[in-house]
């Protein structure tokens, strides 16, 4: 058990990743967090980040030509998969029981994002940890017309790998020891990255106490 908790650990570490895994396992985790319901845990956006990081100061051996495009493929091909999956599943997904690597709640929260934002939702949702794992997925389900699905799904990927992957590139190239504060960037990077989602569940929150405040005040009306 000891074992398998270190080896989640490093999964989520992606300074660990980056340095042992590599090129490859970089573009499988971005390919699986972008497509596979069970990837939603996987790190996304701070990973993009020190991917381009490591390639200016050569932590890694590959340029960032290449680990631009083996992302931005990653993340295009992942969508495709998730598409795929939705479009084949079906409202089935909806009723499928909770699981250590599938839980409904996530597939509800990306329903909800996607019927406020529509299309946008698969762009918009690049920046949004579990969203950009099924709003994809979501997009097949309601069988979203498959040429705007492609417009979505690349345009977004290429906004997503180049605001993250680049920025951390460039700075790396330009602040060669912002290494050294990497730790406080990851932090900063989920903060961000997890905002919307606790705006979100703060307003649902809201909103459910106020349904049952207004049945409450219902009943004790009745009641008089």
């Amino acid at each position: 058990m000891q074992d398998l908790w270190l080896s989640f650990q490093q999964m989520m570490d992606p300074e660990y990743l980056l340095s042992h895994g590599g090129f490859y396992l970089v573009v499988l985790i971005v390919f699986a967090e972008t497509g596979l319901f069970f990837g939603f845990f996987l790190p996304g956006d701070y990973l993009l980040f020190l991917a381009g990081l490591f390639c200016a100061l050569g932590k890694i051996d590959v340029d960032i030509v290449t680990m631009y495009m083996g992302i931005l493929g990653a993340g295009i091909l992942g969508n495709f998969t998730g598409y795929w999956f939705g479009y084949r599943t079906g409202p089935v997904l909806f009723k499928r029981k909770d699981s250590l690597l599938f839980k409904r709640k996530y597939v509800i929260m990306a329903e909800e994002f996607y019927q406020k934002y529509g299309g946008t939702a698969l762009v918009i949702g690049r920046f949004v940890p579990i969203v950009r794992t099924f709003a994809p997925i979501f997009a097949g389900v309601v069988k979203l017309n498959f040429k705007k699905f492609v417009f979505y799904n690349i345009s977004g990927a290429f906004l997503w790998v180049s605001l993250l992957t680049l920025s951390g590139y460039f700075l790396g190239v330009k602040f060669p020891a912002i290494i050294n504060y990497v730790e406080y960037i990851i932090v900063a990077l989920i903060a961000i990255a997890f905002l919307p989602i606790v705006i979100a569940l703060f307003k649902r929150w809201l909103k459910n106490r106020k349904k049952e405040t207004n049945k409450t005040n219902s009943n004790n009306s009745n009641v008089n």
